[in-house]
């Protein structure tokens, strides 16, 4: 059984419901009390998470708005229980009414690869400032919630790594953790110590329990920085700490491969035999049998070290066992932090201030999580077109910018803007 987000009102609550709506028949509904009314009606039946859980004790038509951006109108509604109002908006046009959807959704997706504002702005008109806004205003949108559809979709199993960067050259870290192919969270630190990595790392876990408030995840893989470990176990006290193997072979492979050509091979062999160990006990007797071998035979120090220090920290590699689901490597993480690397290095990293920064990376991250994949990677997933929809197998909409309007609709903000509209 599917179960619903909580509605707990907050101080980041999100009073705008982000309606899928077409734009021939809306404005003609919009004014029309009777018919607005209806399509509400069938709005909240059909989708039930996207309404505050008062809306089913009732509710009453607070007026039309004509915004002069865009002759858009808009209207509010009035919750009767207590008196809070939300404004209904349609998805078809940017929040703050800044653009179309249909205008934005391109730049935005060429966005996701990396195209320069001025480019953009040459294409499609434009001041670059005004796309550059547009994009950053995403950011404030939670990630966590925007991501996901239901409670039941919070990761048991998390992937947390970081990635250097620099703040007006200033060297800096992005705390990135992700699950289930996704961004769930990119947040800017100073530092790459334990109350640093916490701060950062505890956004993620801020936005979940916004969603369940008693929410842990099971497990989490790093590649073992210590500061890294203490960071989540001091956020998540019962979370099984999980060290990525990987990490051994590449420590072992960058000092070996060239300067012991001759035995890195076999080494490498046997220690993915020690990876691939159906259990926990097969694995522990791999790794002595390993230890062993490469005493007989005098393998050189920065090999054999390295191999020690599997066993030595064994528990964090065999913890896996207890979640067959959990991932061993920190290779998912890995794959995402990709593309932001290429992302940061065309922008020259961050000029501005770090809120600017934050906004940055967050915005990025759900761009990312819900921008169209390649033609093939959709055919592969049955046309499911991004992460995000992958991961709920579900969307409101087709356009992929419309369905991250409507997926962020009483999801709260990590951000609050300067107004409710």
């Amino acid at each position: 059984m599917t179960t619903k987000m909580s509605e707990t009102h907050r101080k980041n609550e999100n009073r705008i419901i982000c309606r899928n709506e077409e734009q021939k028949s809306y404005i003609d509904i919009v004014q029309d009390d009777s018919k607005f009314r209806a399509l509400i009606d069938s709005f909240i039946e059909q989708f039930p998470e996207l309404f505050p859980a008062e809306i089913h004790d009732g509710y009453q038509l607070k007026d039309v708005r004509h915004p002069k951006k865009l002759p858009v109108p808009y209207q509010s509604i009035k919750l009767k229980t207590n008196g809070i109002s939300y404004t209904i908006r349609p998805s078809f046009v940017m929040p703050y009414m800044t653009a179309m959807t249909e205008d934005a959704e391109k730049v935005l997706y060429l966005r996701k690869y990396n195209v320069p504002f001025h480019a953009l702005s040459y294409i499609f008109g434009k001041n670059p400032m005004k796309w550059y806004r547009i994009e950053q205003s995403l950011g404030r949108n939670s990630i966590v919630g925007t991501t996901i559809r239901w409670v039941d979709d919070l990761p048991e199993h998390a992937v947390a790594d970081e990635k250097h960067t620099w703040v007006l050259g200033e060297k800096a870290y992005v705390a990135v953790t992700g699950a289930k192919n996704c961004f769930f969270g990119a947040s800017v630190v100073e530092n790459a110590d334990e109350t640093s990595l916490s701060a950062g790392y505890g956004v993620f876990k801020q936005e979940t329990i916004e969603i369940q408030p008693d929410y842990t995840p099971k497990t989490v893989t790093t590649d073992g920085w210590l500061d890294t470990q203490n960071a989540w176990k001091t956020l998540f006290s019962s979370i099984l700490l999980i060290a990525c193997f990987l990490h051994i072979y590449i420590k072992i492979r960058d000092r070996a491969k060239k300067k012991y050509s001759d035995i890195f091979s076999e080494v490498s062999g046997k220690l993915w035999n020690c990876y691939k160990a159906p259990d926990k006990r097969t694995f522990s007797q791999r790794v002595r049998r390993l230890i062993e071998w490469g005493s007989k035979i005098k393998i050189p120090s920065i090999i054999s070290d390295k191999i020690e220090k599997l066993r030595e920290k064994s528990t964090f590699f065999t913890n896996a066992y207890a979640f067959p689901k959990t991932p061993r490597t920190t290779n998912m993480v890995d794959r995402l932090m990709r593309p932001m690397d290429k992302y940061l290095f065309c922008s020259q990293y961050f000029h501005g201030s770090w809120e600017a920064a934050e906004l940055s990376r967050r915005k990025w991250a759900l761009i990312q999580n819900f921008a169209p994949s390649n033609p093939y990677t959709i055919k592969k997933f049955n046309g499911w077109q991004s992460p995000a929809e992958r991961l709920n197998q579900f969307r409101y909409h087709d356009n992929w910018l419309q369905n991250l309007l409507v997926s962020a609709s009483q999801r709260q903000f990590f951000s609050r803007p300067q107004n409710p509209l």
